[in-house]
């Protein structure tokens, strides 16, 4: 899997393999399709590549080499522009798993809070996050999750 990029003050893009997406939200689309999707859940297909083309960008190629280096059946890259805040769709099984939901093609995920376990069996297995008082002005409510036993 390839690393998303991001430019400074931009949404992360996210980029990956359409047959591989299409295989894990159960449907083929156009990209005109596809495109509409996105608008419709909040994300953006911001470009439609091949890894051909992003290897040969990443590599310097001209396009003349290009053709004499383009083997095969070239496999189409997506580009998906995500919001900054949703760390969820940062990958093909996230953004599959966001439009099936979305699409009411499968549940939305329960998740249960349940009471840190320290050492022993006691709860002193839990977190505390400090906020100092010059941060506070900036940022007044912190979030945060410690995600144990977690498996994929």
């Amino acid at each position: 899997r390839r690393v998303f990029g991001r430019a400074r003050g931009a949404m992360p893009t996210v980029p990956v393999n359409r047959d591989e997406l299409f295989e894990k939200i159960g449907e083929t689309m156009t990209e005109e399709q596809f495109d509409e999707l996105c608008f419709e859940y909040g994300i953006e297909l911001d470009e439609v590549t091949t890894e051909e083309t992003v290897r040969r960008k990443e590599s310097g190629q001209h396009t003349a080499d290009a053709a004499a280096a383009a083997t095969g059946v070239e496999e189409v890259i997506y580009k998906i522009d995500v919001p900054a805040n949703r760390y969820d769709l940062l990958c093909v099984e996230g953004i599959s798993r966001a439009l099936n939901i979305f699409r009411k093609r499968m549940a939305a995920p329960a998740y249960t809070l349940v009471p840190a376990v320290g050492a022993a069996g006691t709860h002193s297995g839990q977190q505390k996050i400090t906020v100092s008082p010059e941060v506070a002005l900036v940022r007044p409510f912190v979030v945060c999750a410690v995600l144990r036993g977690v498996t994929f």
